[in-house]
Order: structure tokens, then C-alpha cells, then sequence
């Protein structure tokens, strides 16, 4: 093979066919509901849930905890048996459902309140036909949304109570338990009741409706704020308001709720003369309490617009709704959360238009890709990444550019009509996976974000190929999220079409989470993670053409004696002695163990032992691998970082994708991240082992090979 060959084997992996269809992994174990009700009945048993059990654990850790004085007296009993004739649901679901109990959780009864203004959203989280009547078995389910699918939640109707009343959330008709029974669920999804203390209103509008929650944090100058408010809300979007306080609730001159949340309901836009007023219609969830300043119910005026206007949009009675003008909402309220639906819940045609959507499921792994928030930081673009390409910018609308224009990436097209540069409307939406229900092992949620970077024209021809990654240090950032420790972290972009690399991390490097990219747009957009395919260039695989010394020809015959082989305890030595030169050349000592040895018997040898036409072929790669150990080991530690490994493997002719390489770093690492030279050596053996014999099964050795999730598991176990 002539020096210099960019042929390649590379390895496709495929489903197995016996397992096509069936993979997706249950996130809850035990019976679907059905079929656990149809037990139940002809049992003539009531369900008790072995997943999420009545007592203590269920309750807490912490100040619920088994020993704690709040879970003491507390008792575990349905509906019937401290209730007379409960009701599931007594004639229809809303906001007096929700009334908040011992524990701190009113951001997740803040939003199923306000989702009972949405029937329909509601019905999906809440499906219907369940009853206390026939058919009853003590079982209920709930449909929550968890990191991109939808998860039926089965519960028992087991609650805790104490002094003979409801610990936890309760409805204002005290015979009515849907929203106790779907806190329930939400407490097993999450490991107990106490995990749910503290958070916010949109994580659990993403859970109810699997929407993208994004936070705008309000000036008294948020220009674009009402394009959105109103093209969220065509959208079907869920939209709330609050107005800070430092002193929790409390009703101010004007009649608004500080500390309070508030919904918005409808926007509208009336001429007075050559003025254009914009008006935000919200909607106080108590039902009662309205603003009395300027386009209140009773303010006058409303008798300067056309009577048809007035009749329409005009309701003067108390119901907590009530009209604002834009410029008094930004005065009073500090923040506007938005909950933009997913096509799967707005359903094939959508009132407003669908968004596209993309989903990744990711996890930062310490010593591997969990590079850190500073792109400046070597690590940071081990982190990651996902290309982004749009190409239709969404239609021009008369408002402002808002705080969602970007941080100047330049137009790929152009300026539009009138000066505009044409711009795409992106949501990026990264959330932390299962972190809440770590919260009993005393972790937190980490502070992460993401990065987006404008991919140029000129480097577009070059990204696909296996060295991309030396050309991420030249890209300029196009925005940005805030970094906060928060479960969701989302922001609205305004791109120009072009292309985009999407780098989300933690704050911290080392820090490990599991993480959801989504990646909504207006218009169509394409999506991918960055990643390499599992390829060898032919040269790795192939015997270096070097000569082996005569003394170590004579030190294998010495070692083998009269048999033609070499074991493993023989290889051991015949490597210490000629490796001898590296540690006389100022280098960490090269000592190759018994076990890699073995290793090196069963790729380059049949398993046993290694005759001197195989040795010859390892002594050869092992030359060359010393070469490029030497290469990244740049301060002589005799180690390498993770990151180093990576571009030492790219360097040796192996190209692997972000899966594989994390699975070889994390087992050829130490317990300090750092892989020394017998590691690396065990590591590109294998490899060069499972290649080659891919290759032997491809006309003229390169090509690729098609193999499925089983057989390579048998190729290609790292042992």
C-alpha cells in the first residue's frame, strides 16, 4: 500500500431487524392503565401503586422527611374514605380547582390553573372518563410531557392527609380531586412530594403541553414586545405576566396584584385620530381584582371608539379581565413568559401557522465534552454542537426589531425593502433532564445556556470533513442565551438566513447533565448534531514498512526457545526492554502490563500467542503510535488529557463519532481524566483490531460496512 492513501473502511451502524419498531426505552415500568383497571375489577381489589408507595418516601427528604415534624400524623387514605360521594371531576375543571396546600409549589398550580382557560390543552393532560362511579379501581392516569415524548403517569388515589384534611393541593369544592390526583403524578414522575418546592411557572407549562417556555425580562422601552405578544398568541401560545415583588402579594391604588401572576389573554390595536394605541387584554386568575387606570372597564375612553369596537372588546363586569395600554403593562410588569405549542398539541392545521421543530437528546460528560461556557477556552469546542440552516426569513411585520435581532451576524441576503435585513425567528429551548429528582441527593440544577455562531460561506465546503473542528475558533458568535440555573433556558432569535452552529454547555467545565435541544422556527429550518462518521483511513491499518532491529529478533528467539510463540508474560518483558530507550530519553516510563499484553495477543496474534511475522506488524504500529503519543503529549507528562485523546486518535487515522469516542474515553481514562501510553496503546489496538476485520469483508479493503447494534457490540467489545 503506497504511503500517503486517503482510502477508508468506514462502519454504518444499523437496527437490528428483530428489534425494529420496539425500541423505544419504557421511562415507567408496570401495566398501562387499562390494563391495570381491568385487573382491578376482576380482582375486585383497589390499585396500590408498587412504583411510587404510600408513605414516607413518597412525602420528602428534607423537611417531609420520615423524621420530620411536618410529615408527622400523616396519614395515606382515598377519596372515599374521608370524603362523602367524591367526584373526579364536579361538572367542569378550573382555576378554583387549584387551591395551593402545606407545600411550596404554586409555580406548578399557577399553570394548571391557567391551563383550565385552555379546555382543550387540559383534556390532554387530564384525560377524560375517569370517575369515582363505575367501573372505579382506585387507579387514575395523567399525560405529562418529559424531554420529547409524552409519558402516561398511573397513580393510586391514595393522598396524603392529616387532621382529616387534604396536606397538598385541594379544590374550593372539597369533593373534587383531579388536581390533587394529578399533583400526585407529577410528585411520582419527580420521586416525592418535596422535590416540587420552588421552581417556575413555564417548566410546568412545558410539562402540561410540551411547549417551548421562554422568559422576556421587560423594560420600560421593550420595542417588539407587541409583535410577539400577538404572534404568540395566534400561535396558541400560553402567555403570562407577572409584576415582581419583594414582599409577596399585595393589591396596589390601581387595583393590580404585585407579586402576582397574570394571564394575557388577546391584543388589539385602535386608532384615535393619527395615534396608534396598542392594547394587551389580561386576565387576573382569581377571577376578581381588576386594573383601574387608563382602558379599564370604566374608563371613559372607551367612548371615543366607534360603537362597534367598544361592543366588541369592551366586558365591564368583575372577572379578573381587563384591557391595559402597552406602555402601562411594560410600567408595571417586570417579565412576560411565553409558552409556544408543539405541533403534536396544535394539531395538523393551527390557527397562526405551525412551527418547525427539531429535537436532540445530549448529556455533558466530565473529561469529554462538558467544555465550559468561555468560547475562548480550548475545551470549549469539545462541547456539543448543532449546524442550523435557515434559508426563508419570515414575513416583514411593521413593528420594531425587538431584543431578539441578534449580536450582528451579517445577512447572507442582503437588505430587504427599506434598509431591512430579512431576518428568521428561531426559539432555541435547552432543558436540564431529571434533574429535580435529584434534589433528594442534594444536587441542584447546573447554570447553563447556549452559544450561536454564523457559519461563513467560505467554510461551509469544509465542514464536512474529518479535521472541521480546527476551523471552530474562527467563527463569529451571531447570540446567546443568558447562563442560569434553571431547568429551561430559552431564547428567541432574530437570524439572518445563512448557517448557524448551536453550542450548548454548562457554565462549568466538568459539570455532567443530561440535556433536550429543541429548535423551533417559523419557517422551515434544517438541523443536525456535528459528528463524524465511524471511519479508518486504510494507512492506520496497514504495517508500517520499518525495519526491526537484529538484537530484538534475537531477544524474541531467546524468549520463545524451542516453540514458535510468544505468550503474553513473554511479550511483557520482550516490550519493557525495547521500550527502554523513551525512559532513557527523558520520557515517562514506558511499561506495557500483562493485561494489555494479552490484548495485544488476541489483535495481532490468534489469541494465545504471537509468532515473529506478528510481532514484527505490532512492533511497527507500536513505533508509529509512540510517534504520535509523543505528538500530543506536549509537556513530556507521559499523559493525555481527553482532549488530547481525541486529536491523538484523529491523528492515528481514526474518526469516530461523539457516542464512540465518549465510550473509549471514558474507559481508557484514569480516575484523574489523564490516559497514559499503555492506555492509549490498548485503545488504538482495539481499534485497529475492529477495523481490520471490518476491512476484510470489503472488495479491495476499503468501502463500508453495514452492521447492526448486536454485531457490533460482539466486533467491538472494549475489554
Amino acid at each position: 500500500m503506497a504511503c500517503g492513501s486517503s482510502r477508508r473502511v468506514t462502519i454504518q451502524l444499523v437496527d437490528d431487524e428483530a428489534v425494529v419498531g420496539a425500541r423505544g426505552p419504557q421511562l415507567f415500568r408496570g401495566q398501562s392503565y387499562e390494563a391495570i383497571r381491568a385487573s382491578c375489577l376482576d380482582s375486585g381489589m383497589l390499585f396500590c401503586d408498587p412504583y411510587f408507595s404510600a408513605g414516607p418516601d413518597a412525602l420528602g427528604y428534607d423537611l417531609l422527611g420520615p423524621d420530620s415534624e411536618k410529615a408527622k400524623g400523616v396519614e395515606w387514605k382515598r377519596p372515599h374514605e374521608f370524603c362523602a360521594e367524591p367526584q373526579f371531576i364536579c361538572e367542569d375543571m378550573s382555576r378554583t380547582d387549584v387551591c395551593q396546600g402545606r407545600l411550596g409549589n404554586c409555580w406548578l398550580l399557577a399553570a394548571a390553573a391557567s391551563l383550565t382557560l385552555h379546555p382543550r390543552l387540559l383534556r390532554r393532560v387530564v384525560p377524560p372518563g375517569q370517575s369515582f362511579g363505575n367501573g372505579y379501581a382506585g387507579v387514575f392516569h395523567f399525560q405529562l410531557w418529559q424531554f420529547g415524548r409524552w409519558v402516561d403517569v398511573v397513580v393510586d388515589d391514595r393522598l396524603p392527609v392529616k387532621e382529616g384534611k387534604l396536606m397538598f393541593v385541594r379544590s374550593a369544592q372539597r369533593n373534587e380531586f383531579w388536581a390533587p390526583l394529578l399533583e400526585k403524578a407529577y410528585a411520582k414522575l419527580h420521586g416525592s412530594y418535596e422535590v416540587m418546592r420552588g421552581g417556575h411557572m413555564n417548566e410546568a407549562f412545558v410539562d402540561f403541553t410540551g411547549g417551548v417556555g421562554e422568559v422576556i425580562y421587560l423594560r420600560h422601552n421593550t420595542p417588539g414586545l407587541f409583535s410577539v405578544l400577538r404572534q404568540a398568541l395566534a400561535k396558541e401560545s400560553l402567555v403570562g405576566a407577572t409584576a415582581l415583588s419583594d414582599r409577596g402579594e399585595y393589591r396596589t391604588e390601581d387595583g393590580l396584584v404585585r407579586g402576582h401572576a397574570y394571564s394575557v389573554t388577546g391584543t388589539h390595536k385602535v386608532a384615535l385620530g393619527f395615534t396608534k394605541v396598542r392594547l394587551l387584554r389580561l386576565r387576573n386568575p382569581w377571577g376578581r381584582v381588576e386594573w383601574t387606570g387608563a382602558w379599564s372597564d370604566s374608563c371613559p375612553r372607551w367612548d371615543s371608539l366607534p360603537t362597534e369596537w367598544r361592543d366588541a372588546l369592551l366586558v365591564k363586569k368583575e372577572d379578573g379581565e381587563f384591557w391595559m395600554e402597552l406602555q402601562d403593562f411594560l410600567h408595571h410588569f417586570n417579565t412576560v413568559q411565553i409558552c409556544s405549542l408543539s405541533p403534536d398539541v396544535l394539531g395538523p392545521s393551527p390557527a397562526g401557522g405551525a412551527w418547525h421543530v427539531n429535537t436532540f437528546q445530549g448529556r455533558w460528560v466530565r473529561g469529554f465534552n462538558s467544555g465550559g461556557s468561555q468560547p475562548g477556552a480550548e475545551t470549549f469546542w469539545t462541547n456539543p454542537q448543532f449546524r442550523l440552516t435557515l434559508l426563508e426569513p419570515d414575513e416583514e411585520d411593521d413593528e420594531d426589531e425587538g431584543p431578539w435581532g441578534g449580536w450582528g451576524a451579517a445577512g447572507a441576503g442582503g437588505p430587504a425593502r427599506g434598509g431591512r435585513t430579512p431576518k428568521c425567528t428561531v426559539l432555541l429551548s435547552l432543558i436540564q433532564r431529571n434533574r429535580r429528582c435529584l434534589r433528594a441527593k442534594g444536587l441542584t440544577y447546573l447554570t447553563v445556556g447556549f452559544h450561536v455562531f454564523q457559519i461563513p460561506e467560505e467554510l461551509l465546503g469544509l465542514w464536512d470533513t474529518p479535521r472541521s473542528r480546527a476551523l471552530l475558533p474562527r467563527l463569529l458568535q451571531a447570540d446567546r442565551s443568558v447562563f442560569c440555573a434553571r431547568r429551561d433556558v430559552s431564547r428567541r432569535c432574530r437570524l439572518p438566513p445563512g448557517h448557524y452552529l448551536v453550542v450548548p454547555s454548562a457554565a462549568q467545565a466538568g459539570d455532567e447533565a443530561d440535556f433536550t435541544l429543541r429548535i423551533f422556527s417559523e419557517r422551515h429550518h434544517t438541523a443536525l448534531e456535528i459528528d463524524d462518521i465511524i471511519s479508518a483511513d486504510l494507512e492506520a491499518l496497514m504495517v508500517p514498512c520499518v525495519s526491526m532491529m537484529l538484537e530484538l529478533e534475537l531477544l524474541f528467539q531467546e524468549l520463545v526457545g524451542e516453540g514458535e510463540e510468544l505468550s503474553a508474560p513473554q511479550l511483557q518483558t520482550l516490550l519493557s526492554i525495547a521500550l527502554e530507550p523513551a525512559r532513557a530519553n527523558g520520557r515517562t516510563p514506558r511499561e506495557i502490563g500483562l493485561r494489555t499484553c494479552e490484548q495485544l495477543l488476541r489483535c495481532f496474534g490468534h489469541g494465545q500467542g504471537l509468532v515473529l511475522h506478528s510481532f514484527r506488524q505490532l512492533w511497527g504500529h507500536l513505533l508509529r503510535w509512540q510517534a504520535t503519543f509523543d505528538k500530543f503529549d506536549e509537556d513530556a507528562s507521559g499523559t493525555m488529557n481527553s482532549y488530547e485523546l481525541r486529536l491523538a486518535l484523529n491523528a492515528a487515522g481514526f474518526h469516530l463519532n461523539n457516542q464512540l469516542t465518549q465510550a473509549l474515553t471514558s474507559r481508557y481514562r484514569d480516575s484523574r481524566l489523564r490516559v497514559d501510553f499503555e492506555r492509549f496503546v490498548s485503545c488504538v489496538a482495539q481499534l485497529t483490531y475492529i477495523f481490520c476485520h471490518c476491512s476484510q469483508h470489503l472488495d479491495g479493503g476499503e468501502g463500508v460496512v453495514c452492521l447492526t447494534h448486536r454485531q457490533w457490540m460482539e466486533v467491538a467489545t472494549f475489554s
